[in-house]
């Protein structure tokens, strides 16, 4: 026999309008905001509904399959595709004040049910009869029990933690601080690798722009963060680097990848910036080419030919690059990516994601930086592109009517 996993807790959302559906199908959903908690979920996890026009708590529910990405495209007309499917644990029964009762317990919906907080909400429902929508009209006994026998599995293995006490939500700005390089229980990339990237620009690029299944690939991948975060959020991934230093990356130059045209649904490319990092000694790495000259963009605009090559009609790639300053000398080199991506693919964003664990980020750098007045590298631009059958003209204009407000 496996070893027994602990039992985790999540709470879906419903309202009047939806809440019918969900017990009529059997399934709880959530849209792409919750995919990232939907999909952790696994049979036997032990599932609530919440009634935002009510406030009403719903439970207990034990899932019955693992959260998914349509297990019927046709629920809800397609607006919540992250789904799972339930059954009762004894009669529903319905808890007034859900609000105030998940505050109690520090519970918001991306917060994973574990431990003391599943085991004090199970209690909740034991000693308050609330209502049922079975057959049944009083509170009985045996949900009673089948409750308890849900809380003392919880109990058993209160000390064992197998996911994160709360899922990432997406980025709502362009403006992204991730304080760690990696995100979760599992490391994601190797935090010593020379200009690793942060794990959680990744997990906002495909949780934003592809769907559990999906293929993404990384034609620079380095340490294998993509692959990482790729893996733990259920998308295919295949990560190329010309100095693999992992065995499920493979070697191959970013400039011709082995793949057929119109068959990826991302592509993710964290490049170097120029120079200034010795990756390898590998005679073909770009990264040995200085971004102050022309060659370096050139050999880029071959990796970025590549990249539109291999990606759907309508997918995205997302470019993470930094500028550079160096002897005096200021290079915008994201500006220069920036316009050549345009020649290939149709402009969506630029991102600004904090640089973090820069070895210039010290007090000595920074007197430094103000003594002989020029700036360290504060930020880098994630510029987001997506591949598209129209040509892009930048000369282009679109007619918007715009809501004007009073002043003062």
């Amino acid at each position: 026999m496996g070893e027994e996993k602990p039992v985790r807790g999540f709470i879906f959302a419903c309202t009047d309008r939806t809440e019918s559906e969900c017990y009529d199908r059997m399934m709880l959903a959530a849209d792409r905001t919750y995919g990232p908690v939907v999909i952790r979920i696994r049979e036997g996890d032990l599932l609530f509904l919440h009634n935002l026009d009510t406030d009403a708590l719903h439970g207990v529910f034990r899932a019955v399959s693992k959260g998914d990405f349509n297990l019927n495209a046709k629920a809800w007309n397609g607006r919540y595709p992250y789904q799972i499917h339930f059954e009762y644990i004894g009669n529903n029964i319905v808890l007034k004040n859900a609000k105030g009762i998940l505050a109690k317990i520090s519970v918001t919906r991306n917060t994973p049910l574990i431990k003391e907080k599943l085991s004090s909400l199970l209690e909740i429902f034991m000693i308050n009869p609330g209502i049922t929508n079975s057959a049944l009209s009083l509170y009985d006994k045996d949900t009673t029990l089948l409750i308890l026998n849900e809380k003392e599995k919880v109990d058993k293995n209160k000390n064992d933690v197998d996911i994160e006490e709360e899922i990432p939500m997406l980025e709502a700005t362009t403006m992204w601080d991730f304080p760690r390089q990696s995100y979760g229980i599992t490391p994601k990339g190797n935090n010593r690798y020379p200009g690793v990237t942060p794990a959680l620009i990744i997990y906002n690029m495909i949780w934003r722009y592809t769907d559990p299944g999906d293929l993404v690939v990384d034609p620079m991948c380095g340490s294998g963060t993509t692959i990482d975060v790729c893996k733990e959020e259920k998308r295919r991934a295949i990560g190329y680097d010309i100095h693999p230093v992992r065995p499920d990356v493979i070697q191959n130059d970013a400039r011709n990848i082995p793949l057929d045209a119109e068959n990826v649904d991302m592509v993710f490319i964290d490049s170097p910036y120029g120079d200034n990092v010795r990756y390898n000694e590998h005679p073909d790495n770009i990264g040995n080419i200085s971004s102050e000259s022309e060659q370096f963009y050139d050999e880029l605009e071959k990796v970025m030919e590549e990249s539109h090559r291999i990606l759907k009609d309508g997918k995205v790639l997302g470019w993470l690059i930094g500028d550079q300053w160096v002897k005096r000398k200021f290079t915008p080199v994201g500006f220069e990516i920036y316009n050549r991506l345009c020649k290939y693919f149709e402009p969506m964003e630029i991102v600004c994601v904090n640089r973090r664990g820069q070895s210039s980020h010290t007090g000595l750098w920074f007197n430094r930086a103000r003594r002989f007045n020029f700036y360290l590298r504060g930020f880098k631009y994630l510029i987001i592109v997506r591949k598209t059958s129209e040509t892009f003209s930048k000369s282009s204009t679109r007619k918007i009517e715009w809501t004007h407000y009073d002043r003062g």
